[in-house]
């Protein structure tokens, strides 16, 4: 897939340090794979791609990666494992995840692709990688999109005003030339106008650290004891303390949440028993943790997913984890969306999901939820929120190959 004139600006520019700070699906990933394969291509080069977490990195770039370098014929020997690639060049192409950063410790790199930055711990750039950088140079490629002025990326993205090394762009979705205008106007309607700005715009907005700032206690909470329906909707998380279910009705207003309930010291048997016990004779959907599928909290041994199909409950839930970042846009789209739209609502009698929803608030200087217990009630919102309500789509192709010379050595 060629370039689009923004992506040939950062990818033509000579600076060690380069920030891209861009809308969703501009292309980041397919600017990383092509930027690693040039530094690649010359020879005993040692370049790595980190994500926030392993398992990011492996999911967002590990067989795109594998393609462009087959196809490039580049490829001397794959190590699975260790999701990494030796090229016949004698340069090695390896795959990162910043959520067990003392591993990262002790490499010259010649090459870095630091992605989602934003969503990386600081300390894992400043005290872990920016050290490993090889002494005759070792150049970085930071992309993501923003977070907030009061996150760590902010301040790369502002370095180039008082660092001639540093270089930093900003450029919105549709600057990318992946998404189709009409896409962009469709999210439009269906985020709320700072997630829009943020996710779509690349907007550096500000959240003052509170995570649901759609929430409002005027326009989502209603009082209605009449409400009923035959269907019972429950989001579950299985954090044994507490387990945590927000329970739900829809109607063609959306979603409204008639309860919540947290059980500590508890296990998925008893989580269901008690569910049974509040609506008997309703027919239940859940909309589980995915981890679900391995995870035991009963001590008969067995996973959690098949104790509550053999419940008789009907499961709806992702093949893998959404991005904590997409379930509370989800949310919080739910809660007001650009367009004034409100399909989340919750009866007073929610107190434990009002609370996470008033006060759960981010680590400061960080995109990560505070670990203070309200977490798990809101994880449990949000695999509902977002499996009902997605805000992300993945139509667009980028499998698209490009070729660079190559010096064997």
């Amino acid at each position: 897939m060629p370039l689009s004139q923004a992506q040939k600006e950062v990818a033509n520019d000579t600076h060690r340090f380069r920030v891209l700070v861009s809308g969703r699906r501009f292309g980041k990933t397919h600017l990383s794979i092509r930027e690693l394969s040039k530094a690649a291509s010359k020879p005993n080069k040692t370049c790595w791609y980190v994500a926030p977490s392993y398992r990011q990195a492996k999911q967002i770039v590990w067989l795109k990666l594998k393609d462009k370098l087959r196809n490039l014929n580049w490829v001397k020997r794959i190590n699975e494992s260790d999701l990494s690639i030796q090229l016949i060049n004698g340069s090695t192409i390896s795959l990162k995840g910043a959520d067990n950063s003392d591993s990262l410790r002790g490499v010259g790199l010649d090459f870095l692709v630091l992605d989602e930055f934003a969503d990386i711990d600081e300390k894992a750039w400043f005290e872990v990688l920016r050290p490993t950088l090889s002494d005759t140079g070792g150049n970085v490629l930071f992309t993501g999109t923003p977070k907030g002025i009061s996150n760590w990326a902010y301040d790369l993205y502002k370095k180039e005003r008082e660092d001639k090394n540093w270089r930093s762009w900003q450029y919105t979705t549709i600057d990318g030339g992946q998404v189709p205008a009409e896409e962009i106007e469709q999210a439009r309607q269906d985020l709320d106008e700072r997630t829009f700005r943020q996710e779509y715009e690349a907007k550096f907005e500000t959240y003052s650290g509170i995570i649901y700032y759609n929430f409002n206690v005027n326009r989502n909470i209603l009082k209605d004891d009449d409400a009923d329906s035959s269907i019972i909707y429950v989001g579950m998380d299985f954090n044994i303390d507490p387990m945590s279910a927000v329970v739900a009705i829809r109607n063609d207003a959306g979603l409204y949440c008639i309860d919540d309930i947290s059980i500590y010291g508890s296990n998925t048997d008893e989580m269901v028993q008690e569910i049974k016990n509040r609506y008997k004779g309703k027919k239940i959907i859940v909309y589980p943790d995915p981890a679900s599928k391995q995870r035991k909290t009963s001590a008969g041994g067995k996973t959690d997913l098949s104790i509550l199909v053999n419940a008789g409950f009907e499961i709806k839930m992702r093949h893998q984890h959404p991005a904590i970042r997409d379930r509370i846009n989800s949310v919080n789209s739910a809660l007001h969306s650009t367009s004034g739209d409100i399909r989340l609502r919750f009866h007073p009698r929610c107190k434990n999901i009002i609370k996470t929803l008033e006060r759960q608030i981010y680590k400061p200087g960080t995109s990560v939820p505070e670990n203070n217990g309200l977490e798990h009630m809101a994880d449990a919102l949000g695999y509902m929120v977002e499996f009902i309500y997605p805000v992300t789509r993945n139509s667009i192709n980028t499998n698209v190959s490009q070729t660079w010379g190559m010096k064997v050595k």
